[in-house]
């Protein structure tokens, strides 16, 4: 009965705060405005080029990049590609560069111009045998010692975090819809039960409802759904109460992040629970145990139990159910103390029509990455300027406008589907508006 309590209170957690499919029938139109911006002197410069490894080449996703001596950062896109803003007054200064298993590299910034910019990292394997302190008793012993440790290793102080928000939608491997948003999160210590609060401070979005058919899929949660997925700060989600009596835990390979041994412990549920739970990697800090990473999957082989996961309403006629659930949060340190710094959330659908001999596939992606912090004194956010847990942000945000939409803040660069997907659907949009 207790397992059963605990799941109850896992799923519902889930498909609110999570990732959310909705399905409804009968949307056949759409409005597109744009942003008009006043032009302002550019007091800022762009740093763009890709992070590969420096033996074979191959692009690093999920790389951050962090300006020294500040909290300004970003991340690389699938491609390994990334677009650094910075302000013209620290243009003396370097830029770090770190991934998971490989050595942080630091450059000036003056090496980053001009163009085809590659920038190499190498591997970086650290062996336990190699670590000068105690070696924890069991995984399970080390994980449970992270989750205690929030309010002794990671920031306990009040910030307002400006964030870069992305989710997409695409149909098979076609891009259908996407929304992008920039946000300040309201963030309380670490040691807090509060939830955070998110304010929306630009936001736009580009959508081709034909390659969604008659189907309209959205998110619920938008920012939420990626903050969430910190498990530091909210557990539950993953583990309820520090629950790990439904998992089975056990170490793999060590390895390094940024330049700080980290074990690795594998996790998955017990074989004889059939409800769906997760299971992955945990990168722990080998010597504060301070979570900083962490990659892993829902369970989705029960397909009824996953589905009301994840579905909020869909027609009768239709079957929906998750084929994977994917997550990925990484932590950055600062001044010793570890916070959120980037999270992605991915999950597929199958949808299955009654009467039709094809199915449908959609995968739906969010993502979100902390561009810059500060310590706040009061919470400023006001209840009207707040965003709901349940709020979608395709209803929140306009259409696509000009490249110098985002003026100073950081992003993270749009992959080459995203960029093609965009311009398509953009130039059927106007060859909709001229029929018109």
């Amino acid at each position: 009965m207790k397992t059963k309590i605990h799941f109850a209170c896992l799923a519902y957690k889930t498909y609110v705060l999570s990732l959310v499919f909705i399905v409804f029938c009968g949307l056949t139109s759409f409005s597109l405005t744009l942003f008009q911006e006043h032009e302002m002197a550019q007091t800022f410069t762009e740093y763009r080029g890709v992070v590969v490894d420096s033996k074979s080449k191959a692009p690093l996703s999920f790389a951050t990049l962090t300006l020294d001596g500040t909290n300004i950062s970003t991340v690389t896109n699938s491609d390994g590609e990334f677009l650094l803003k910075v302000p013209n007054s620290m243009l003396n200064n370097a830029v770090s560069i770190s991934f998971l298993g490989y050595q942080v590299k630091t450059i000036p910034l003056s090496n980053l111009n001009g163009e085809d910019i590659q920038i190499l990292l190498e591997e970086s394997v650290m062996q336990l045998s190699e670590v000068k302190i105690n070696v924890p008793k069991d995984a399970r012993s080390l994980v449970k010692t992270a989750l205690d440790k929030k309010g002794d290793h990671y920031i306990n102080e009040e910030t307002i975090m400006t964030a870069f928000y992305r989710e997409t939608i695409k149909k098979r491997r076609r891009d259908a819809s996407l929304s992008e948003a920039i946000v300040e999160i309201y963030r309380d210590p670490y040691s807090s039960t509060k939830v955070d609060k998110i304010k929306l401070v630009k936001a736009r979005k580009s959508t081709d409802y034909n390659r969604l058919d008659t189907l309209a899929v959205k998110l619920q949660g938008g920012p939420f759904s990626a903050l969430y997925a910190d498990m530091i700060k909210y557990p539950d989600y993953i583990f309820p109460e520090n629950n790990l009596s439904m998992y089975e835990f056990s170490f793999d390979t060590p390895t390094e992040i940024n330049d700080r041994s980290v074990y690795v412990v594998k996790f998955k549920q017990l074989p004889e629970l059939d409800q769906p739970l997760y299971y992955g990697k945990l990168y722990i800090d080998a010597e504060t145990f301070a979570l900083v990473s962490a990659i892993y999957n829902l369970n989705v082989a029960n397909r009824e139990m996953a589905s009301k996961m994840f579905v909020r309403k869909k027609p009768n006629k239709v079957t929906v159910y998750p084929t994977e659930a994917a997550y990925r949060v990484d932590y950055r340190i600062k001044d010793g103390k570890w916070y959120y710094g980037y999270s992605n959330l991915q999950l597929t659908m199958k949808v299955n029509w009654k009467g039709r001999l094809f199915n449908s596939v959609y995968t739906l992606n969010s993502e979100m990455a902390i561009t810059d912090w500060a310590k706040s004194l009061d919470d400023s956010f006001t209840r009207k300027e707040t965003l709901r847990p349940t709020v979608i942000l395709s209803e929140q945000a306009s259409g696509f406008s000009d490249p110098k939409f985002w003026g100073e803040y950081n992003i993270i660069e749009p992959e080459k589907s995203i960029e093609s997907a965009i311009d398509k659907i953009n130039k059927q949009m106007e060859k909709r508006k001229g029929k018109e």
